[in-house]
Formats: C-alpha cells, sequence, structure tokens
C-alpha cells in the first residue's frame, strides 16, 4: 500500500528545494538580480545576492538620485547598470556624449516604453501633449498673481511674523497662473487650497514608487477596498478628483462653445484648451475627452510643477546665500523701474538682459533640475559613444540630477552652488553650455520649446519678489527633497518674511 507523505513532510520538501535554489542562485549571482549576466564592458552596480539593487533601492527611495550620484562617484563611472529579481534591468548613464546620442544622433532608437506607461498612465494617461505647440504667454498673468500673493500673503507674514511655507505657496501660484493660460480658468487656490493639487502631488509620488516597489499597484487596490473607511484617500480616490478636475473643465468648455453656437455668436478662445479641441489626434480625429484630459494633465506637470519647484530651489538657494540674494536684489533695483515693472513688454525684454539673475536660475537648474531623471526604452540593438552595448527592449535612464553633481562632468566644485560659473569673460553675456550637460529642458527633437519663455517668467517672478521683500529659512526647518516626476521638497520650504524698505 501507498503511503502518501503527510502535509508536514511536503512542506519539509518544499522548504528545502526552495532553499537549496535559493543557495544556488546565490551562488551564482553574489551581487546581482538573479538572471542578470555580468555584460563585458558594463559595470554593474553591486547588490545583494539574487534580489539585486532592490533592496537597497527601496531603503533609500527618499534620497533616490542622491543615492545614484553616488554610486557614479563610487565606482568612478558615468554608465552603470542597475539589476533587480525578475525585474528588467536598467542601464544609467550621466555621459553628456551618450545623452546626446539618446536624445538627438540615435532619437528615433528610443521610446518611452512599456516601463514608462505602467508608471505613468494612470495619472498622464497617453501622454498627448504636443511640444509642436506653444505655451500662450502672458506676461501680465504672472505679474497680477505676484502682486496677489504680495498682498494677501507675502505682506502679511511680514507683520506678523508668522512663518510660512513658501513651496506650497509657488505650487498654488503657478497652479493659478497656468490654469489661466492654458484654460481660462481662475482657480484662487492661492487664496484658498485646491484638493486637486494635494491629488496630484499623491499620484505623482505614487508613480514614482511604482518604478521602484513591486506590487506597489496591487496593495494600493487592496487598501482602497480593504480600508475604505479610512479618512486617508486612497490611490482611486485621487484619481477620482484629478479626473474631475478636469472633465469639469472640458464639460464647462463644450458647453460655453454650444451655447455660443445656439446664440450665433463667434466662440474664439486663444488657450490651449481650445487650441487642442480643434487639434487631431494620432488618427487624424479631434481629440476625445480622454485624449484632452490627458493632455490638460501633461500640461500642468510641464507647467505647474516644473515652474514651482525651480522658484522654491531658487530661493532655497538665495537664502543659504544671503551675498547672492543681494546680487539680485541690486540687479533688479537696476533693471526694473515702477516704468518697467508697469508694462509687460518692457519687463520681458529688460530681464532678457539681467545676466546675473540669470546665471543664478541657470545654476539652481543645474542642481536642482525640475525634472532629475528620465527614462526611456531601446527600440533595436544600439551601440552608445562610450562602448556600453544597449539591447533591443532594455531600459535606459539618464540623469539630469546626477549629471549637475558629478566631478567628471562639471568639475571639483560640481557640488558647489556659484552662478559666477555661468558668467563669461565677455561682460553681459553667458557661458553656453550643452544642452546634453546642462539638460534641464531636455535637448534634441524634444528640447522644450518654450525654455526662453520658461526662463523668462520664472526670472519674472523671482526679480518682481526679491525686489519688494527679504526671506529667510524658519529656524530649526531641513530642507529634503521629495522625489516625484518632479523635484519636489518633503516638508515644503518653512521662511519668514522680511519686507524691504521703499
Amino acid at each position: 500500500m501507498t503511503v502518501s507523505p503527510s502535509k508536514t513532510e511536503i512542506l519539509g520538501i518544499t522548504a528545502a528545494t526552495v532553499t537549496l535554489v535559493t543557495a544556488l542562485l546565490a551562488l551564482k549571482y553574489p551581487d546581482r538580480g538573479a538572471f542578470h549576466e555580468h555584460r563585458e564592458g558594463l559595470l554593474d552596480m553591486e547588490g545583494a545576492p539574487v534580489l539585486g539593487n532592490l533592496p537597497s533601492m527601496i531603503k533609500n527611495m527618499d534620497r533616490f538620485y542622491d543615492y545614484l550620484t553616488e554610486h557614479y562617484e563610487k565606482m568612478n563611472t558615468l554608465t552603470f547598470r542597475t539589476t533587480f529579481f525578475m525585474m528588467p534591468s536598467l542601464i544609467c548613464t550621466a555621459d553628456p556624449r551618450n545623452v546626446e546620442h539618446i536624445l538627438k544622433n540615435n532619437f528615433e532608437g528610443y521610446i518611452k516604453g512599456s516601463e514608462f506607461d505602467y508608471t505613468m498612465h494612470d495619472l498622464l494617461g497617453e501622454g498627448i501633449f504636443n511640444s509642436d505647440v506653444d505655451i500662450p504667454s502672458n506676461c501680465r498673468v504672472f505679474v497680477d498673481e505676484i502682486n496677489l500673493a504680495s498682498r494677501e500673503i507675502f505682506d502679511k507674514a511680514a507683520t506678523s511674523g508668522e512663518i510660512i511655507d513658501f513651496h506650497d505657496i509657488m505650487l498654488r501660484f503657478s497652479m493659478d497662473s497656468f490654469a489661466e493660460l492654458g484654460f481660462g480658468v481662475k482657480l484662487n487656490s492661492l487664496l484658498e487650497r485646491a484638493d486637486f493639487a494635494d491629488s496630484f502631488d499623491a499620484l505623482q509620488l505614487h508613480s514614482f514608487k511604482k518604478s521602484i516597489i513591486p506590487g506597489i499597484e496591487a496593495y494600493e487596490t487592496a487598501k482602497h477596498y480593504l480600508f475604505y473607511w479610512s479618512k486617508e484617500k486612497s490611490i482611486k480616490q485621487h484619481l477620482d478628483t484629478v479626473n474631475a478636475f478636469a472633465k469639469k473643465l472640458i464639460k464647462e468648455r463644450h458647453e460655453e462653445e454650444q451655447a455660443a453656437k445656439l446664440s450665433s455668436i463667434k466662440f474664439e478662445k486663444g488657450d490651449l484648451l481650445s487650441r487642442f479641441m480643434k487639434a487631431a489626434s494620432r488618427n487624424g480625429q479631434t481629440l476625445d475627452d480622454n485624449e484632452l484630459r490627458d493632455t490638460i494633465l501633461n500640461f500642468i506637470i510641464a507647467g505647474r510643477d516644473t515652474t514651482a519647484q525651480a522658484l522654491s530651489w531658487t530661493f532655497y538657494q538665495l537664502m543659504l546665500f544671503p551675498e547672492i540674494q543681494e546680487k539680485v536684489y541690486t540687479e533688479a533695483e537696476q533693471f526694473i523701474t515702477e516704468e518697467v515693472e508697469a508694462d509687460p513688454s518692457k519687463l520681458y525684454t529688460v530681464i532678457q538682459n539681467m545676466v546675473y539673475s540669470h546665471a543664478v536660475l541657470f545654476e539652481v537648474l543645474r542642481l536642482y533640475p525640475s525634472v532629475p531623471g528620465n527614462q526611456k526604452e531601446a527600440v533595436k540593438d544600439d551601440v552608445w559613444p562610450d562602448g556600453t552595448r544597449v539591447y533591443k527592449g532594455e531600459q535606459i535612464s539618464w540623469q539630469p540630477y546626477c549629471q549637475g553633481h558629478l566631478t567628471k562632468v562639471w568639475g571639483s566644485d560640481a557640488k558647489e552652488f556659484k552662478p559666477e560659473r555661468w558668467l563669461s569673460e565677455t561682460v553681459g553675456s553667458l557661458v553656453r553650455v550643452s544642452p546634453f550637460q546642462w539638460s534641464a529642458f531636455n535637448a534634441g527633437p524634444r528640447v522644450c520649446l518654450g525654455q526662453n519663455l520658461a526662463i523668462l517668467e520664472a526670472l519674472v517672478a523671482i526679480t518682481l519678489i526679491i525686489k519688494r521683500y527679504k526671506f529667510h529659512q524658519a529656524t530649526g526647518h531641513k530642507v529634503e527633497i521629495l522625489n516625484l516626476v518632479t523635484l519636489s521638497m518633503k516638508d515644503g520650504l518653512k521662511i519668514t518674511v522680511e519686507k524691504r524698505k521703499s
């Protein structure tokens, strides 16, 4: 008679088998993810047996780009590979030659790819934002929002001595500005915080976590249904909030157009939403509401977030270096008279000649680029200028943040904040740096077409605010990076305000 093994025996055999297989894998892959073979000419970041770099990536998630920078330096290289158990490897590079190859010379050889779609699709959808459409410019919108922030926030804080969160104010300021420019609506979030902004930021953080933590999507889905009574919003609820915001804008614009048509009135708005509603999608048809939703959210990332982060990190550096803050103030006093401030066209012209303020902003974007990292997928086998072989389907990444902090790219003073590095020996001009070394605005065919406009509008905000106020970092407040799609601040930027004497 055959005797069946007991459950205990089955469990014992299973455990022994798993242990043996794990031990054998650990012997074969002692410093990297299982099933990733060493490749000639490509350094692997040292990791845990079998699991590879997954544990250390999760552990260092809050300081992800500093962590990568440390490994570029530790390994004395500008290109290396990270490996993970049962996940695709990622080839990282900070070499300007490779970045130029990816973004320009072999631009067609790389696409956003499946990993990007997985991490970003919920938030940004198809990502159909058309880089060939110019963002409308209206300096008056920015000046009006700065004046509102001055009256309602900065003046009051200067009088009361209250500690305020400058980063939060910049996010709300840029949200209001770009909502009016892009969608023709006044949100007034400077005066009243919007649920949309909180949900949008939560979804960005979730997207970043998806790129590092396996199973986070399943965990968040389970949490939504198992802890439905929780006061904390689930990812699904955040997504509902963001979708409702975009759909409300689209619905109201459709209603405005329909009302105008019934009244035989010509309806014409020059904002981006109207232009996109008339534009053709990839299939030649006008964009449907889902595509318009994706476009709106892509525009918010491109406008609200990048501008707010750049302004926040700029004022953080100006508070760390009061002497530089005073140099920016002196230049603003010299160039921006009351007459200039009252005329947007003159203001734009004058700001283009403010060399030192440009140097400060460029240096901030070198150390704190609004988009700290980018990822793509190879559509065919390739060889980079440094000799690295990349195979079809592999994930590759370049990190403007890491580039800006590496001595191999910027010299021995790479980590120092030195606006003077951008000042040319020719008085009144700036040093020009390759966009593949300083890739704050991307480069190649996908270079940000609104780059000059973005720089000017950031400088409008910086110079007008610095003319009116001195800022001081709140005692005991520590500024830390929060990795979203953009380079954010974990606990904001707590400051006190001092009004300058007229």
